[in-house]
C-alpha cells in the first residue's frame, strides 16, 4: 500500500454528484494548475496570519477554519497526485514536480509557525480543552507533537536548513519512484519463436500478442509489469527466459542490468539517507529510525530488532527445510538433469515452487484463475462487505481518468455514505503494485453537514483479451481484499475531524491492520463459494478444489515470512546508519542482513534496494516492519470470526464501530481491546501460517 497527499478541489474542477457533495474531474487543463496552486497557498498563508492574530483561541475560531484551509488544499492537489501515479506523462510530471516543491515549502512554513503553535498550545492549556471529547484532544496533542517534529523550536537558521532538507527529500522521493517507473517502461522483450514461451499460460501469450500488435510487431512482447513478470518467472519452461526477466527486474533503476546507469537510483538513495539523518539530528534524534518511530506504536528501534530477531530464530530453520525440499524436488523433476550440477537460482524458485505446489496439493494457480473473473469477484467482494457491515456498493457513472476506471457509491440504510474509485488493470504509464489513496476525507463542515469520504483503490491486474474476460489469480483476489480493507477504514470512519478521520492519525505500524484482516475471507470456504464462478461454466469452485486451495495456503509460509523479515530488518538498520553512507555501504548492509536472515542465495548483481519504493518513496522508511507488526493484530482479529461465524453480522458491526470507525482518535491497542476484549496474541499469527 502507498498513502498520498489528497483532498479538496475548487468549484471549477468539480462534479456535482450526490447530496451536493463534489467529486474531482480529471481533465483539468494542466497549464492553469501551477498558478491556481500558488493562489491557494498564498491565501492560506494570509488566513493563517489572521487566525493567529486573534486574542482568544477556541476550537471554533482556530481548528475549524484551519481544517477548511487544509481540506481545500488537499482536495485541489488530490487529482494531480493521483494521476501522477496512474497516468504519468511528461507534462503532468512537470506540473506535479513543480507543485510538490511549493506544497512542501508551504508545509514547512506552517509546521514551523511559532504563532500557530502557540495558538494550539493556548487551546491545550485552556479550560475549554477539558470539555473536549477524546477525538478533539487527540487532534490537539497530535498537532503539538507534529509542530515539534517540523522544527518549530529550532533557531531561524536551523529552520531554514530544515525547510531545505524537506524540499530536497520531496523531490528525491518523487525521483526515486519515477526512475523505477521509467526503468520498467524502458525494457521489453520481443519474441518471434513461440517455443520460447513454452509453459506460459494461454492468457499471458494472448496479452503478449496483443501488446506486440499494438506496437506493430509480429509475435509476442514481454514487459516488466507485475502480471507479465509474475507469469514468466513462475511458468516459463525456458530457464534462459526466466533468467533474462529476473535480472532485468532485479536490477531496475540501478547501475546493473539492461538499463544500467540510465535510471540509476544509487545516488538518490544515498542522498535520501543523508538528508533524513540530518533532519533527525536537527530535531535532537540520534538517527532517522528514532524520528520515524516518534509517531508510531513502537517506541524504540531496538524493540523492532528484538521482535524481528525472535521471529528469525523461529522461522529460519523452517525456511531452510522448505528450500531443501524445493531443491531436491527441482533436481528430480528437471528433465535435463542440469539442476543436479547447477545450484537452484533465484529465477528457478517461483517456477519449481509452483510445480511442487501442484504436486503436493493438486492445485494450479492457472486453473484457479478461471474461477475468478473480475466482475464476479467484485460482486462477491461487495456481497461480503454487505454481510459484514450492512454496506452496499452501487456503481455510478462519473468522470474518470481512464475507461477502465469505475466508481461505486457506498450506501447504508438507503443513505450514501461515501464512494470509491477502482482502477484495477496494468498500464505502461501506471506505477507498479497496489495501493489505496485518500481522495476526500470525512469531516464535519462549518455548516454542520458531513463531508462524505472518497477513496482511490489501485491495482495492476492483467486486463481482458478478445478471447476471455479479465481473470484474477487467487493472489490477485487477496490483493484486492487487502486494498479494500484500507479503503473501508477510510470510508467507514465516524470521525468528524480531518486530522484523525479514517486513516489519518493512525500510527503507521497499525495502518495495515484492516487490510491484512480483510484478506482472511479469501481463505474461507464459504467466502470462496461467493467469490468464485468459472468464466465459462459459471460454476463456483468445488468443495474439493477449495479444500486443496486452503490446504496450500501455508505452503512455504516460512520462506514468505523470512523474506518480510529480511526487508524489515534491512530497512530499520539502514535508517540507523549515521555516517559513511554510500551506495556500497547500502549494498554491504543488505548483504549482511541476507546472510543472517535469508536462506535463498541471490545473484551478486541483484539490486533490490534500488526499486524498494516502500522505504525510499512510499513513506515506509524505518517502518517496513509495520506489515508483520500489524499482522499480529490482523490475524488475531480475524480469528474472532473463525471462532464464531465468518459472516457474523454482530461481530462485523463491532469491528466496524471500533477498528474502522474510530480512525486515529485513540491508541490502536486501546481500540483493539474494545473489539477483542483483550490484547492481541502473537501466537495467533504463527498459527495462521501453520507454524
Amino acid at each position: 500500500m502507498n498513502l498520498m497527499f489528497c483532498g479538496h478541489i475548487t468549484q471549477h474542477f468539480c462534479y456535482n454528484l450526490f447530496m451536493n457533495r463534489l467529486l474531482p474531474k480529471f481533465d483539468r487543463p494542466l497549464s492553469t494548475i501551477g498558478s491556481q496552486l500558488v493562489d491557494i497557498l498564498k491565501t492560506n498563508v494570509q488566513k493563517i496570519e489572521q487566525l493567529t492574530a486573534q486574542e482568544i483561541f477556541t476550537w471554533h475560531t482556530l481548528i475549524t477554519p484551519l481544517d477548511d484551509l487544509n481540506d481545500q488544499l488537499d482536495q485541489f492537489w488530490s487529482p494531480i497526485a493521483h494521476l501522477h501515479s496512474v497516468a504519468d506523462e511528461p507534462e503532468l510530471r512537470a506540473v506535479y514536480n513543480e507543485g510538490i516543491v511549493k506544497i512542501t515549502e508551504y508545509g514547512s512554513e506552517v509546521g514551523q509557525n511559532k504563532n500557530l503553535y502557540n495558538a494550539y498550545l493556548a487551546i491545550k492549556n485552556s479550560p475549554e480543552f477539558k470539555t473536549f471529547n477524546i477525538a478533539q484532544q487527540k487532534v490537539i496533542d497530535n498537532n503539538l507533537r507534529d509542530f515539534r517534529l517540523a522544527g518549530v523550536d529550532l533557531s531561524e537558521a536551523k529552520k531554514e536548513q530544515f525547510k531545505n532538507i524537506e524540499q530536497q527529500l520531496a523531490a528525491l522521493n518523487t525521483q526515486f519512484e519515477e526512475h523505477v517507473l521509467d526503468a520498467m517502461a524502458a525494457w521489453k522483450k520481443h519474441i518471434t519463436d513461440e517455443t520460447e514461451l513454452a509453459g506460459l499460460p494461454l492468457e499471458r501469450k494472448q496479452l503478449a500478442a496483443n501488446l506486440a500488435r499494438e506496437k506493430n510487431l509480429s509475435g509476442w512482447l514481454l514487459t516488466l509489469d507485475q502480471p507479465c513478470y509474475h507469469d514468466v518467472i513462475q511458468y516459463a519452461d525456458s530457464r534462459n527466459l526466466r533468467e533474462e526477466l529476473y535480472l532485468a527486474y532485479a536490477t531496475r533503476a540501478s547501475d546493473k542490468g539492461p538499463t544500467a546507469g540510465q535510471f540509476d537510483n544509487s545516488a538518490v538513495m544515498v542522498e535520501l539517507l543523508k538528508l533524513n539523518q540530518q533532519k533527525a539530528q536537527l530535531l535532537g534524534f540520534k538517527n532517522y529510525a528514532q524520528l520515524s518511530l516518534a509517531t508510531k506504536m513502537v517506541e524504540m528501534p531496538e524493540d523492532v530488532i528484538t521482535f524481528s530477531e525472535d521471529l528469525v530464530k523461529l522461522l529460519k530453520p523452517k525456511a531452510q527445510q522448505e528450500l531443501d525440499e524445493l531443491t531436491a524436488f527441482a533436481a528430480t523433476t528437471n528433465a535435463k538433469g542440469d539442476l543436479e550440477q547447477i545450484t537452484l537460482t533465484a529465477w528457478d524458485i517461483a517456477y519449481y515452487t509452483e510445480k511442487l505446489r501442484q504436486q503436493k496439493y493438486h492445485i494450479s494457480q492457472e486453473e484457479i484463475r478461471h474461477y475468478f473473473p473480475v466482475e464476479h469477484v467484485l460482486q462477491g467482494l461487495f456481497s461480503i462487505v454487505e454481510k459484514l457491515y450492512g454496506i452496499k456498493l452501487q456503481q455510478k457513472h462519473v468522470p474518470v481518468w481512464h475507461p477502465d476506471v469505475r466508481f461505486y457509491e457506498l450506501v447504508e440504510d438507503n443513505k450514501i455514505i461515501g464512494g470509491v474509485y477502482l482502477d484495477l488493470f496494468v498500464r505502461p504509464e501506471k506505477r507498479s503494485g497496489a495501493w489505496m489513496d485518500e481522495c476526500i476525507t470525512r469531516r464535519r463542515l462549518a455548516d454542520h453537514t458531513i463531508q462524505l469520504p472518497i477513496a482511490f483503490l489501485t491495482c495492476n491486474f492483467a486486463p481482458s483479451t478478445a478471447e476471455q474476460p479479465a481473470l484474477l489469480t487467487h493472489d490477485d483476489v487477496v490483493t484486492l481484499f487487502h486494498e479494500m480493507g484500507h479503503c473501508l477504514q477510510h470510508l467507514l470512519t465516524q470521525m468528524e475531524y480531518l486530522d484523525i478521520s479514517g486513516i489519518n492519525g493512525v500510527p503507521w505500524d497499525a495502518v495495515e491492520l484492516p487490510s491484512q484482516f480483510f484478506e482472511g475471507w479469501c481463505w474461507d470456504a464459504a467466502a470462496l463459494k461467493i467469490l468464485s464462478s468459472h468464466y465459462q461454466t459459471k460454476q463456483p469452485l468445488s468443495d474439493e478444489k477449495i479444500t486443496r486451495l486452503i490446504a496450500a495456503k501455508n505452503f512455504h509460509a516460512a520462506l514468505h515470512l523470512i523474506r518480510q523479515l529480511e526487508f524489515g530488518l534491512f530497512d530499520m538498520l539502514l535508517y540507523q546508519q549515521t555516517e559513511n553512507i554510500s551506495s556500497e555501504s547500502i549494498q554491504q548492509l543488505l548483504d549482511r542482513v541476507r546472510q543472517h536472515v535469508a536462506v535463498i542465495t541471490l545473484p551478486v548483481n541483484n539490486r533490490f534496494q534500488h526499486s524498494f519504493t516502500h522505504i525510499f518513496g512510499g513513506g515506509y522508511g524505518a517502518g517496513y516492519y509495520s506489515y508483520l507488526w500489524a499482522e499480529v493484530l490482523a490475524r488475531d482479529a480475524f480469528a474472532a470470526f473463525k471462532e464464531t461465524d465468518i459472516f457474523n453480522r454482530e461481530l462485523g458491526e463491532k469491528f466496524k464501530n471500533t477498528i474502522l470507525a474510530q480512525g486515529g482518535s485513540r491508541h490502536p491497542l486501546a481500540i483493539y481491546h474494545d473489539f477483542r476484549g483483550r490484547a492481541p496474541q502473537q501466537s495467533v499469527l504463527l498459527a495462521y501460517y501453520g507454524l
